[in-house]
């Protein structure tokens, strides 16, 4: 992968692994929260349910990657639907929380990994899952980022990227929500023929769809999905 890439993850781990982990850790809870900060709890978890609709029901014996599984609300439903799942994020704070969160009942269906979501090691997937782990990054560098994903899936790639809005593009969403010491790498807006045109240009063959966007006060996302 580029530098780029390699440089914003590196701030991403900072940030959810030490500067805001009990922020996310909260924000992803049942306790209360303010007014902004509920909306976006509110929105993700309407993004995750448009996200998982395009996916059987069933998903007995399928193996999924949730790349960017953070608190692990995506993991747990997706072991709920009967997955084995790999639970991948660059905090290992978050991943313990999603460790003590999701009932023991269901950690013989997870494997939990904290790192890069792209690790070859990771293997292959019936099904990936990208909730809002591409938001920081260029469209070149997601286009590389799924060229990898799609090449170990027998499935689709569901994800999510910041529209290019004009509230996302003036103001980059997430860095309002906290205070400035626990403020995030910025979010990089991206219209849906930029992430084609950059899909095309690294060669990414499959069917390429816009979904459903999300607007919900604070939250705003895009999801999309890959069918190699």
């Amino acid at each position: 992968m580029s530098s780029s890439y390699a440089k914003t993850r590196e701030r991403l781990e900072h940030y959810f692994g030490r500067t805001a982990a009990k922020t996310w850790e909260h924000l992803t809870s049942d306790a209360p929260v303010s007014r902004i900060r509920q909306t976006v709890r509110e929105g993700r978890d309407q993004m995750r349910a448009q996200m998982l609709s395009r996916l059987p029901e069933d998903l007995t014996g399928k193996r999924v990657l949730d790349a960017g599984c953070g608190a692990g609300p995506m993991t747990l439903e997706l072991v709920q639907k009967g997955a084995e799942v790999v639970a991948v994020d660059i905090s290992a704070s978050l991943l313990d929380v999603a460790k003590a969160r999701i009932p023991d009942r269901y950690h013989r269906q997870i494997t939990f990994v904290a790192g890069d979501m792209l690790a070859d090691d990771l293997g292959k997937f019936d099904y990936i899952m990208a909730m809002d782990s591409l938001i920081h990054y260029k469209s070149t560098d997601i286009a590389a980022a799924l060229a990898k994903l799609s090449a170990r899936t027998r499935g689709k790639v569901v994800f999510t990227v910041a529209p290019k809005t004009t509230l996302l593009t003036v103001m980059h969403v997430t860095g309002k929500l906290f205070p400035r010491s626990d403020r995030s790498p910025r979010i990089i807006p991206h219209s849906e023929k930029k992430i084609a045109k950059a899909l095309k240009k690294a060669g990414v063959n499959g069917a390429f769809r816009p979904l459903g966007r999300v607007a919900k006060g604070f939250y705003i996302s895009q999801a999309m999905e890959l069918e190699p």
